[in-house]
């Protein structure tokens, strides 16, 4: 006789009893997580994010918030600051300084025939410079419009029986207006025409100031004002050329080769220039020739690093270079262009 068997027999003893059979007589198996286990300490898979290819020396993973801001933010490399070019810019302000200087020396009543001169050349190569590194529509119509306005100025500067700037404000509306239109007759200009009206302003505007000293030379006193003045742009110019040379620190943005210690170190200079002159010359005073002085390289410097942001801006655009000697002559043509109606304002309302 075997002994009964009983019914718990056949069962496993670590089977759930309250695990209700499936349709085969077996238990369900355990529903999936959802959720992190204990177990899982590492972080959750990325999904639905394309892997993006690393660069030397980057880690295997980063976070998501800064592999956000890689993405917004485009990296630049700063641009090279080139000492032989900065010098090159320096000794051409200089020149361009002690020309200007001197020619304001022959000027004199009856006698301003031989300073205009030398502003015409200075007008021109004001023109030639601005037109092939900025190239407006109709750069050829616009290039002699603004010579026909600069030798109209000139003359009118000279020959006026009032020195005033009346003239040279009409001859400046007529050439901006004349450029306007000349470059409005074509059609291929036309699509451009309202990109450059800024250019065309400034290349006009440009050549007519430079006959401001011109005017200033007639005046009492004027022609030791054009003195203070340009000795003051000169130097001030040339010394934060020469500063970037040696010092480009702090960079005032990646793309321009200029630091903020020639801005300063420039305007610093020229002051301490024409408050030096200033008190050698008999209408002035150190503290006169200083004011004055301030005002003219303090301008002429923002001008020149305006200048150096333009170009920037151009070649961030994706336009090709110009001519490599217009473009770095570009700045302190336009410094002195810019202190010459700056020296008269001076002069008139200061002095």
């Amino acid at each position: 006789m075997y002994p009964p068997t009983s019914s718990e027999a056949g069962r496993d003893p670590w089977v759930d009893d309250d695990v209700p059979p499936g349709p085969a007589g077996r238990a369900h198996p355990p529903a999936p997580r959802t959720g992190p286990g204990a177990d899982d300490d590492g972080p959750p898979a990325r999904r639905g994010r394309p892997r993006r290819l690393r660069r030397s020396g980057d880690p295997g993973w980063r976070p998501d918030d800064e592999a956000d801001d890689d993405v917004d933010e485009e990296e630049f490399e700063p641009v090279e600051v080139r000492r032989p070019l900065s010098l090159t810019v320096a000794g051409f302000a200089a020149l361009l300084g002690v020309g200007l200087v001197l020619g304001a020396q022959t000027a004199g009543p009856g006698h301003r025939l031989p300073f205009a001169f030398i502003i015409f050349g200075v007008q021109l190569i004001f023109v030639l410079a601005w037109t092939m590194a900025m190239r407006p529509p109709a750069l050829l119509l616009v290039a002699l419009v603004s010579a026909v306005v600069a030798a109209a100025a000139d003359t009118a500067a000279v020959q006026s029986d009032i020195a005033g700037l009346a003239p040279l404000g009409y001859l400046a509306a007529g050439g901006f207006l004349l450029g306007v239109l000349g470059q409005l007759v074509r059609r291929v200009d036309r699509v451009r025409v309202t990109d450059s009206l800024g250019t065309t302003l400034l290349i006009v505007v440009g050549v007519v100031a430079f006959a401001t000293l011109i005017v200033l030379s007639r005046i009492p006193a004027g022609t030791q004002a054009i003195t203070v003045c340009l000795t003051a742009t000169g130097v001030a110019l040339t010394v934060a050329r020469l500063t970037d040379a040696v010092l480009p620190w702090p960079r005032l943005a990646p793309q321009v080769p200029r630091g903020a210690a020639g801005v300063v170190a420039g305007a610093m200079a020229g002051t301490l220039a024409s408050a030096v002159l200033g008190s050698f010359l008999v209408s002035f005073t150190p503290t006169s020739g200083a004011v004055i002085g301030l005002v003219a390289a303090a301008t002429a410097v923002l001008a020149d690093l305006a200048v150096g942001y333009a170009e920037a801006g151009r070649l961030m655009a994706g336009e090709p270079p110009t001519m490599w000697a217009a473009r770095h002559m570009q700045g302190p043509l336009g410094g002195f262009a810019l202190s010459a109606p700056a020296a008269y304002a001076m002069c008139v309302l200061f002095l």
